[in-house]
């Protein structure tokens, strides 16, 4: 059998998809990966098979970081979406031959479900976070690009939902089934159920993320899918680690900050007495002042770093918050987009760290976050928790796969 497997984002959306992909081949199974341009040379080293979908992610995120968050019209989001179905609509079609099942990931890949149905293929939906899932009990992640502000505590979930809903709708809904309509498929109705389908998967931890419900959306957790990372770190770094005590590691992938942040990040730690390890991330931070307590790094092996550090500083993407919780390394998580935020809660009610508000941070901020994340209690829990990570994940929903396509009528 051959899966074609497709995420559009950035490294922590494929970088899932790559462990599912190589849990597949361990079963003998062939795998075709979907994903922006930019990561066509990581995934070849793997020996994948790789379909570029899009523009460069990296080249997206750069040209939001220089122009204001301003909202763009309705108007012109529909125009956006539209093009973004055409060239889903085209990359899938030609992407999808000979395969037997397709898999996509991340709510932005609104054209997959059709093009599998056009092909009379399985379809699965999967995410990283149970925020995605509409659920009384948590409201909707705010939309990239939006300028929407995370819902408070107080908010209508219920309300949240049905206009998230509506914003599905009305920016996709005539593209899609004005495309649907061109190859001969009937209306796709409500968008976003469309894409999730009634049964989703979400590949996150259970004790670190687990679904609430309800249960009228039949999800199916798999786990976490976490890729091994086998590297060695860099011998700079190495030698960083075994001259002092455990330093703060703050990194924010693939996230646009200022790269000023550093001054911020470095003085904070500092006056807690403690080292800094700094990620350079997309947004190419760096050391400020090249004394012996900071080192910049570019992109490490975290599952041989974080258990190695005294807290992990970060924006609470998916895959970084099961990194360090895995890790047992307590965290601050500074959210900025989308699901970010249901992390930072998480995080926040479990214990194991602190949320810092959605805005840049101060020194004094920083200073009050870390405060707590690196009291003992806090590390205790931390420890707790990563005895409960699973990281089998990935071979879960590969074996899933696989067993789902072998009992489906021919």
């Amino acid at each position: 059998m051959r899966f074609l497997l497709s995420a559009i984002g950035s490294r922590g959306d494929v970088q899932p998809v790559v462990a599912l992909a190589m849990q597949l081949r361990a079963l003998d199974q062939e795998v075709r990966l979907c994903a922006p341009p930019d990561f066509a040379k990581w995934i070849g080293s793997f020996g994948l098979p790789f379909v570029p979908i899009g523009p460069e992610w990296r080249r997206s995120a750069s040209s939001v970081r220089q122009t204001p968050r301003v909202p763009a019209s309705p108007t012109r989001v529909r125009q956006l979406a539209a093009a973004s179905l055409a060239v889903q609509f085209e990359v899938f079609s030609a992407a999808v031959e000979g395969c037997d099942a397709v898999v996509a990931v991340t709510a932005l890949q609104v054209a997959a479900r059709s093009v599998a149905e056009l092909h009379g293929l399985p379809y699965v939906f999967a995410t990283w976070s149970p925020a995605v899932f509409p659920s009384p009990h948590h409201p909707p992640p705010p939309l990239p690009q939006s300028g929407q502000a995370p819902a408070p505590a107080t908010a209508d979930n219920a309300a949240l939902w049905a206009e998230n809903a509506r914003h599905f709708n009305d920016t996709f809904g005539a593209a899609l089934d004005a495309r649907r309509a061109a190859v001969g498929l009937p209306p796709a109705g409500d968008v976003r159920s469309h894409m999730f389908t009634d049964r989703p998967w979400l590949a996150a931890d259970p004790a670190l993320a687990p679904w609430p419900g309800p249960a009228d959306l039949d999800v199916v957790q798999t786990g976490a899918w976490i890729l091994p990372d086998e590297r060695a770190l860099p011998p700079e770094l190495e030698s960083f680690l075994a001259a002092g005590e455990p330093p703060v590691y703050f990194g924010f992938g693939s996230i646009a900050v200022d790269q000023h942040l550093t001054t911020t990040l470095v003085r904070a730690a500092r006056a807690l007495g403690r080292r800094v390890l700094v990620s350079r991330g997309w947004a190419s931070l760096a050391a400020v002042d090249g004394q012996p307590d900071c080192l910049a790094v570019g992109e490490v092996n975290q599952q041989t770093l974080f258990p190695r550090v005294a807290a992990v500083v970060h924006h609470g993407g998916a895959g970084t918050t099961t990194a360090a919780a895995r890790a047992g390394a307590p965290q601050v998580v500074v959210p900025q987009v989308y699901d970010q935020h249901y992390f930072a809660r998480r995080v926040d009610a479990l214990g194991v760290g602190s949320a810092h508000e959605p805005v840049p941070p101060s020194v004094d901020s920083l200073v009050a976050a870390l405060t707590v994340a690196l009291r003992p209690e806090v590390a205790d829990r931390a420890r707790a928790l990563a005895a409960a990570v699973r990281a089998d994940g990935a071979a879960t929903a590969a074996q899933r796969l696989v067993a789902a396509h072998a009992a489906a009528p021919r």
